[in-house]
């Protein structure tokens, strides 16, 4: 029986043959208390898997509400001519990439058969024998790996902003999706995959560590976008013909900026501590520490890099321009969570504050950047004890924590074949888009603004109509009306008798 193994049962019978009862009602007796105990187990893996399905439902809100952070970011970055472009970019990286990712990149990613490999999933296409508890994928499992799909395509749009037509970013987006980042993401989270420390045939025996996606959801996304920005060239008036800076061509709402980027830092807590999947894992030896305690630590670690490198942009921006740039600090911020994602749950939250010292000249504008730092940065400080918490024993540990160079080696083999593979699938993607005029909108339209051209009409209609400049009567009191886009007016008004005009600000 589940609730009694069979010595358990045979010492329970032989207890109550001593207390009196004879053999038969001994073992009726040891079988039904053993039939509570089953009872009871069954109870509680249930509500450990309800506990542990919530958490990761909650972990994906999260995850999720930093769409609502890019979209912001995005909005605020572009100029206002091209707001509902890049607004709508957005939109569709979650519904293109939703559908994407639920008939295709799943399976790519996670899916498991006769068929198991270490380069690419075989089964779960379309959620075929989900849920599945001899794998233990539920429904939402599926909507976590999605929220983190899209992000990486949410990253390479931004790369492509004010001049991609909306076609592109059909196909980019699902391609993206569907294909790329589920390969990415199988070599490292399935336990099939060859290069990760979850899987049971380690790379070098020890696996790469990226335990939320630095490597696997920002090099991926970030490259993608290199590639994009540097197939389609830069925008109209960005550089002049000698090369040399051109137009200034800054986002048009730094309150934007702002607000995406307190978007995107609280949605960091489900990215980050939602990656551990389970919460109700008590830590071997422990009555008190288990994966909820690594799930606060990991939100220290998320919060203090991104802490660290906001600071350290913030100081060296005025170091360099004379001034507190809010954006140029948001993005700094946005550099430290993107490289302490890898390592968060497996450094102490000293090293934490180590890694936000990586941004001081706006990397943070190149994901893959800030995303291979962290995959260093994991080689060298991972700490013993928090790998095996969150991988189990056998995994390496950072050369600067005395575990050798075999994980820092595993990093660095992570960050060139993910270089290698988005490379390999984007650029041909992008070229394709490029060779048929599918890439890049006309330069009449890049001038007028997307808005008005591809979508309609403006994001903002803040302007009255003016008011049309007319005299009134002779040696009356009143002037006439300037022009300003405002609802207010400066009238001129003449007192009789006085050579002089005054201007008087009034509401109209």
């Amino acid at each position: 029986m589940a609730g009694c193994a069979s010595s358990e049962l045979s010492a329970l019978t032989g207890l109550l043959t001593s207390a009196g009862l004879n053999g038969r009602s001994s073992d009726q007796v040891g079988q039904f208390i053993c039939s509570k105990f089953d009872d009871i187990s069954t109870a509680l893996a249930t509500h450990t898997l309800a506990v542990d399905n919530t958490y990761l439902l909650f972990s994906t809100y999260l995850v999720f509400s930093m769409q609502i952070g890019f979209a912001m970011l995005c909005a605020g970055s572009v100029r206002a001519k091209n707001t509902m472009n890049i607004m709508l970019t957005n939109v569709l990286d979650a519904a293109a990439g939703g559908i994407s990712f639920y008939l295709f990149g799943f399976g790519f990613a996670f899916g498991r058969s006769s068929n198991n490999n270490g380069f690419i999933g075989s089964n779960f296409f379309a959620l075929h024998e989900i849920p599945n508890s001899f794998h233990g994928f539920d429904y939402s499992f599926f909507l976590f790996q999605w929220a983190f799909a899209i992000a990486a395509a949410g990253i390479t749009s931004g790369s492509i902003a004010e001049r991609t037509q909306f076609v592109a970013y059909l196909v980019y987006s699902s391609f993206l999706t569907g294909f790329v980042y589920p390969i990415v993401a199988h070599w490292m989270w399935s336990v099939d995959g060859w290069l990760g420390a979850a899987g049971t045939d380690r790379l070098f025996g020890v696996g790469a560590i990226d335990f939320a996606g630095s490597g696997v959801v920002h090099m991926v996304g970030g490259i993608a976008g290199l590639w994009g920005a540097f197939i389609e060239g830069p925008r109209l008036g960005k550089y002049n013909t000698d090369g040399k800076p051109g137009m200034d061509m800054r986002g048009h709402n730094a309150t934007l900026v702002v607000l995406g980027s307190f978007l995107l830092w609280f949605g960091w807590f489900g990215f980050n501590p939602g990656s551990y999947v389970k919460i109700l894992v008590p830590y071997e030896g422990s009555a008190f520490e288990g994966n909820w305690t690594g799930v606060g630590r990991t939100g220290v670690t998320t919060a203090l890099a991104g802490c660290t490198a906001a600071l350290t942009t913030l100081f060296a921006r005025r170091w360099m321009t004379g001034h507190w740039i809010v954006t140029d600090v948001c993005n700094g911020l946005l550099g430290g969570f993107a490289a302490i994602t890898a390592g968060c749950a497996v450094v102490e939250p000293w090293a934490a504050i180590v890694c936000g010292y990586d941004d001081p000249l706006e990397a943070a504008q190149l994901h893959g950047g800030c995303g291979a730092w962290g995959l260093l940065f994991t080689g060298l400080f991972a700490t013993e004890k928090y790998v095996a918490e969150a991988y189990g024993p056998g995994r390496g540990h950072g050369l600067f924590m005395g575990g050798g160079a075999k994980l820092l080696a595993a990093q660095i083999i992570e960050i060139l074949v993910v270089v290698g593979w988005v490379t390999a699938t984007m650029v041909p993607c992008f070229w394709l888009l490029h060779r048929f005029n599918l890439l890049r909108i006309s330069a009449e339209d890049e001038m007028a603004g997307m808005d008005l051209t591809r979508h309609g009409g403006k994001a903002y209609y803040n302007e009255d109509e003016t008011v049309t400049p007319e005299f009134l009567q002779p040696g009356g009191g009143v002037g006439q009306f300037l022009h300003l886009p405002v609802q207010r007016a400066v009238v001129g008004v003449q007192p009789k008798g006085s050579p002089k005009q005054e201007f008087v600000d009034v509401e109209i």
